[in-house]
């Protein structure tokens, strides 16, 4: 090989070198949850714009995200598995109000939705009677992650409704209450998501504990 097509060759080994390092410096990838975690991550999938599915992932702090999912529209929630002449019901809570060391208005109802058809449900349609509308994670500053949790419920044609006084407030909600007077049993589905404020920098690592009814 001339010297002049060896030059050539460590030029573009160098620029391919140096876009490889680039693209890797650049990219926003969110880091999974700690395995206590990753045990609630069990059949659903959660999108968001961007992120794509970020059940059992903790949203990464870069490019934004952290701010951006206070503001996006409801997620698309999938459960594959769901069978499609069934009925179900979705809730979302965050069990970390307003900390998790210290989570005194447990547990934070951000979404609850019944008479969903499994048909849909397979698909990420979220079409049923709105109990509770969507409320993106909002975690106060200085309080850590708070942790993000979806329950899927066969509903098995039980009507199913809140109490007046549950819905004067979201938080310090008693979803075990709420689950034990309908008989909704296991949850079919359920998975979570990790978040913090975006001024919480840097990153602080969650207390290892877990915590949501079956």
């Amino acid at each position: 090989m001339s010297s002049t097509m060896k030059l050539v060759t460590a030029a573009l080994l160098l620029g391919l070198s140096m876009m490889v390092t680039d693209m890797s410096e650049g990219s926003c990838v969110p880091n999974t949850l700690s395995e206590e975690d990753s045990r609630m991550c069990n059949g659903l999938h959660v999108e968001y714009p961007e992120l794509g599915n970020i059940a059992c992932y903790y949203i990464p702090s870069c490019d934004n995200y952290r701010d951006m999912i206070t503001i996006w529209p409801q997620p698309i929630v999938t459960f594959p598995r769901a069978k499609e002449t069934e009925t179900y019901i979705l809730i979302m809570v965050d069990p970390d109000a307003p900390s998790r060391s210290s989570p005194t208005a447990r547990y934070w109802r951000h979404w609850l939705v019944t008479d969903i058809k499994g048909s849909n449900l397979k698909k990420g349609k979220i079409q049923g009677k709105v109990l509770t509308s969507y409320s993106p994670p909002t975690p106060p500053p200085h309080t850590g992650f708070h942790r993000y949790q979806f329950f899927v419920y066969r509903q098995e044609g039980k009507t199913i409704s809140l109490l007046s006084k549950e819905n004067q407030t979201r938080g310090s909600w008693n979803m075990e209450r709420f689950v034990k007077c309908f008989h909704l049993n296991k949850p079919e589905a359920t998975t979570q998501f990790m978040t913090q404020n975006s001024l919480d920098e840097p990153e602080t690592k969650p207390p290892r504990r877990g915590d949501h009814p079956e």
